[in-house]
């Protein structure tokens, strides 16, 4: 990339004049003494030493040494960097042309060189990132140049020097700098899809945006419209963000792109002096519960059990959800208030899972874990778990100090649960 270099005009001008020194004098010298004309090769040695300057100048890319950018760019050659990597490339390779006159021979070598600069820029730790965009843009540069070359000693009736050896010499010399790239690239560098990465922020972005406006819009429905935003955010966690807003009135966090609220939480978590019966306040609590998190409604038991005593007092309301006796992983619980005011929930939305028939009772059960401790068994929990990535029917079975897990399924114990 040689926006960097661009960028850095001071340095990029001492450099050059610095590199076009150390090269064009000893060409001009050189050409002299053989009797050769020196203009051409001395104007040949100023653009490869503009090349050097321009692709080695230490900047700031954001691949770290020894990575490469493999994927190829949409706007590969219509973007400004890519026009300026075409553009330093052709006078150099049009000259060059004029001076060997073998088109295919010199487009072929500014195509190694092109691939040789974007190795350097690799495994030199100076800030600059190889790039397939780059690599293509050079290339197409190179070979602009040589077919203008050809197209002017043409045009001035100067023949080409061995086409048929220039033709063979090109193509293998193309073909072998192709795959030495190439192979240098696959078992020395470290690839790295740029494209793909920018990608990934992009939508990460527009997610992140979907995220706060939903999560944003949520609160004002729950806290009421003119609630005070104080705060959200989004944080990815595996393939979807988990996006949280704090007001002035409470917090609430939830899960996107699904749209699952997985908790809210007032700022008053007193309780009130209202008069709704425990019925009542179940009634309140299914009403919001539907509205808000209607995936662990469906299919449901509720439950209601009061926190507190005296005025004030407040209800959990849990929400549970059952198949064939064994407690599924899905839960929602709301304290609620006398008042019907929900204080707060947590909820947790899994889609219920297909598991394996029961084939071991509560007694059997039981029998394992004691056998197991040699302890009498206390309490005794059929619930779903995931075992090594995948959900079982367990039993959790209380004895002494200890849970003890039995796959209901199989009958053995498992030594430790998800």
């Amino acid at each position: 990339m040689i926006e960097a270099s661009v960028s850095a005009v001071p340095r990029l001008i001492v450099s050059f004049l610095i590199i076009s020194v150390l090269l064009a004098v000893p060409t001009a010298f050189a050409a002299k003494s053989r009797k050769k004309p020196w203009a051409l090769r001395t104007a040949l040695a100023v653009c490869l030493a503009g090349i050097v300057a321009v692709t080695l100048l230490p900047g700031n890319a954001g691949l770290e040494a020894g990575q490469c950018d493999t994927s190829l760019s949409s706007r590969a050659f219509t973007s400004s960097s890519s026009l300026l990597n075409i553009a330093l490339f052709t006078p150099g390779a049009f000259l060059a042309v004029l001076v060997f006159r073998r088109p295919v021979t010199v487009a072929a070598a500014f195509g190694l060189l092109s691939g040789s600069v974007e190795l350097l820029q690799s495994v030199a730790d100076t800030g600059r990132a190889c790039t397939m965009t780059d690599i293509a843009a050079n290339a197409t540069g190179a070979v602009l140049g040589a077919l203008a070359g050809a197209a002017w000693l043409f045009q001035r009736r100067k023949g080409l020097r061995n086409p048929v050896r220039d033709l063979v010499w090109g193509m293998g010399l193309a073909a072998l700098s192709a795959a030495a790239v190439a192979g240098l690239i696959h078992f020395r560098i470290d690839s790295v899809d740029v494209a793909a990465m920018d990608d990934q922020r992009e939508d990460f972005t527009q997610s992140a945006i979907a995220a706060d406006d939903w999560i944003t819009e949520t609160a004002k429905g729950i806290y009421g419209s003119d609630v005070r935003i104080l705060e959200s955010s989004s944080e990815k966690q595996g393939t979807r963000l988990r996006a949280t807003v704090n007001t002035n009135r409470g917090s609430l966090s939830g899960w996107w792109p699904e749209r699952d609220l997985e908790r809210a939480w007032s700022s008053d978590t007193r309780g009130d002096e209202g008069s709704l019966s425990q019925k009542e306040v179940a009634a309140a609590a299914d009403t919001y519960a539907r509205k808000w998190t209607p995936k662990n409604v469906a299919g449901s038991k509720q439950q209601i059990r009061p926190i507190g005593d005296g005025a004030t007092k407040a209800y959990v309301v849990s929400y549970r959800r059952y198949s064939e006796g064994v407690l599924l992983p899905m839960r929602l619980d709301l304290t609620v208030t006398t008042t019907g005011r929900v204080i707060g929930f947590t909820a947790r939305t899994i889609a219920d899972p297909k598991l394996p028939p029961v084939t071991v009772d509560e007694a059997k059960a039981r029998a394992v874990a004691k056998g197991a401790t040699g302890l009498p068994t206390e309490s005794a929990l059929l619930l779903a778990q995931k075992i090594s990535g995948e959900w079982r029917p367990i039993w959790l079975v209380g004895s002494g100090k200890e849970d003890i897990a039995i796959d209901a399924a199989t009958g053995e114990r498992i030594a430790k649960a998800e």
